[in-house]
């Protein structure tokens, strides 16, 4: 594995793990801190890697093109390993969140590391 790779697929996992920092903290949850943010995060943890396979990311991990999938990837596996698999819950306004929060996450590096690219290059 490329070092890009090896840093994209690390922002990738810091961006869930930020997902999963904020919402434990917006709902003030208490309880082993690092224990209960990876049973939140799990999920989503695997539908990332699940996305980097759909998207093939390792060809081009800090394209746009890569993350996209791999943000819907991470929401909609995520959501329904989260449901189906850890029996946690699914509201309308946590899908809502999820989707948003983590495109902004995952994409938006992604499209912030463009941005840097282009203004170097010119």
């Amino acid at each position: 594995m490329s070092h890009r790779t090896s840093t994209a697929f690390a922002i990738d996992v810091l961006a869930v793990l930020v997902f999963v920092a904020i919402g434990r903290r917006s709902h003030d949850e208490t309880g082993n801190v690092v224990a209960s943010a990876l049973v939140v995060a799990a999920p989503f943890l695997i539908a990332a890697a699940l996305g980097w396979f759909i998207a093939r990311a390792w060809r081009d991990p800090f394209s746009i093109r890569s993350g996209a999938p791999i943000w819907v990837s991470t929401v909609v596996i995520g959501l329904l390993l989260r449901k189906f698999v850890f029996d946690r819950g699914t509201a309308t306004a946590f899908v809502i969140v999820a989707t948003i929060t983590l495109g902004i996450l995952i994409v938006g590096w992604r499209a912030l590391a463009a941005i840097r690219t282009a203004r170097i290059t010119r």
